[in-house]
């Protein structure tokens, strides 16, 4: 099946995707468009009578873990880090 792409589909694609073309480049993505719609005709044609519909081509499980506390508060020495610390806070300067 020869899909045949029109001038003014060519323009309106330009359009949306905001692009100016050239002439030559218009028939370039005119004839690119006719051949993927060619190939997408091709894949019609195949028999999936067997072939169950899928959405992912990997199955699809839970990935998440338990949520599992491991290192307890460490906070204390945290601050130890900290350049000041006042009541096992981090103390920084004011900013308004």
């Amino acid at each position: 099946m020869a899909n045949v792409i029109s001038d003014e589909t060519i323009e309106y694609v330009g359009i949306l995707a905001k692009l100016e073309l050239s002439g030559e480049e218009k028939e370039r993505a005119k004839k690119d468009m006719a051949d993927m719609l060619d190939y997408i005709d091709q894949l019609s044609e195949l028999d999936t009578t067997d072939v169950e519909p899928m959405s992912h081509i990997f199955p699809l499980h839970n990935v998440f873990r338990e949520d599992v506390v491991t290192n307890g508060d460490d906070s204390a020495n945290t601050v130890k880090n900290a350049p000041q610390e006042k009541d096992n806070m981090f103390r920084v300067p004011r900013t308004f």
